[in-house]
């Protein structure tokens, strides 16, 4: 994570080509409320991650400027090896990437808390559209993938149906769908189950644990600790806007070191029972 000074513009170095991910030094504020104080993040390629942390935490405007539809106040996103923005000496970020933004954003599929389908499209058209407007894939090509990829999250029978005659479990797997569509090298879930009854829980955790075992790279926010505990390679406890701890998904739910920690755990055992 090195920097030298060359010119009037200071120099960062790349990360390693096995990162798909690396945040450095992320901060975000809303006014006077400070939300982010200096996140640092790596990703390996094939990596789950899943983070943790109470209502307010930050989390949830984490994701949102890896993917920038929040712009960080500072701090670096590197997807891929490639940095997204550039810094003047004062380590401002200046979006001089304006022109690519589009194309950066078809590289990360994000799946909401609220599904975000079109209520008047169909299931298939929910898929093909930016395959078809972003990509550039024809139509029968586009609609070849939606039906590969419905088969995928069982829903091929939905294919013709609309959004309001899905349940919320069949919608949030349409949404997941309709991000894989794009060919992501990473995908963001933020807490995708967190709209949804108990008992349609599980067939969404169901894909995202497919995905998972077929080396998709992921970052989850998520309050399903059984998924965190099975799925994840390493988990994040997030509070206040920082990092307080982060580990295997045994270290962190089972023995965690810091007190904010198993505070947070205990109330959620408390409150599932």
């Amino acid at each position: 994570m090195g920097t030298t000074q060359t010119g009037s513009y200071v120099q960062v170095s790349p990360p390693p080509p096995s990162v798909m991910l690396d945040l450095r030094n992320i901060h975000k504020s809303f006014g006077t409320l400070s939300v982010l104080r200096g996140v640092n993040i790596r990703v390996a390629k094939g990596d789950v991650i899943g983070i943790i942390g109470p209502s307010g935490s930050g989390k949830t405007t984490l994701l949102r400027c890896v993917n920038y539809l929040i712009t960080p106040d500072q701090g670096e996103v590197w997807l891929d090896g490639e940095l997204i923005g550039r810094r003047d000496p004062s380590r401002t970020l200046i979006n001089s990437f304006e022109n690519s933004l589009r194309r950066y954003r078809a590289e990360i599929g994000f799946v909401f808390q609220d599904f975000n389908l079109f209520p008047h499209m169909t299931v298939l058209d929910n898929i093909i559209e930016a395959p078809i407007s972003v990509r550039g894939l024809k139509s029968n090509e586009a609609t070849e993938l939606a039906h590969d990829l419905l088969d995928k999250v069982g829903l091929l029978d939905k294919v013709s149906g609309y959004p309001s005659e899905l349940s919320g479990g069949q919608k949030q797997r349409v949404a997941i769908a309709r991000a894989l569509a794009m060919e992501p090298k990473l995908m963001l879930f933020d807490e995708v189950t967190s709209a949804l009854d108990p008992e349609l829980v599980g067939e969404v955790l169901t894909v995202m644990d497919t995905l998972a075992k077929e080396g998709m790279t992921m970052l989850v926010v998520t309050h399903e600790m059984g998924f965190a505990r099975s799925a994840a390679d390493r988990l994040i406890f997030m509070d206040e806007g920082v990092i307080v701890e982060e580990g295997t998904p045994i270290e962190v739910l089972s023995a965690p070191q810091h007190a904010r920690t198993k505070t947070f755990l205990e109330r959620i055992v408390i409150a599932d029972a």
